[in-house]
C-alpha cells in the first residue's frame, strides 16, 4: 500500500519532522515494538507489531512528499482508509511544527 502526503518543507525540515515524529511513535506506542531504522539519509525502515501481527515498510522523504509504502495484511486490509486518514493528519501535525520551528 502506497501513500503519498506533499508538504512545503525544506529538505532537512522534512528529515526533522519524520526524525521527531519516529521517535514519539517509538516511545508513545512502545508496546508495539515499533521500529524504525534510517537504511539512508531519505529511507526509513518501519516495523510495528500488533495482535500477533507484523507490519512493514518504509518512509522516504521527497523534495516535496512523503511516501509511505506499507504492506498491509491481508486481514487488516478493511482498515486501510481509516489508517491512511490517522496517518495524514499525524503527518501534517509533525509539517505544522517543524514549519513553526517546534523541532
Amino acid at each position: 500500500m502506497k501513500h503519498v502526503v506533499t508538504h512545503d518543507l525544506t529538505p532537512e525540515q522534512a528529515k526533522k519532522a519524520a526524525e521527531s515524529a519516529l521517535a514519539a511513535y517509538t516511545e508513545k506506542f512502545s508496546k508495539y515494538s515499533p521500529k524504525a531504522t534510517w537504511v539512508s539519509p531519505t529511507r526509513a525502515n518501519i516495523a510495528f507489531s500488533a495482535k500477533g501481527m507484523t507490519l512493514q515498510g518504509a518512509l522516504e522523504l521527497r523534495e516535496k512528499s512523503f511516501e509511505l509504502d506499507l504492506e498491509v495484511p491481508f486481514l487488516l486490509r478493511p482498515f486501510k482508509g481509516m489508517a491512511l486518514g490517522v496517518i495524514e493528519d499525524e503527518i501534517k501535525v509533525w509539517v505544522k511544527r517543524a514549519k513553526a520551528g517546534e523541532l
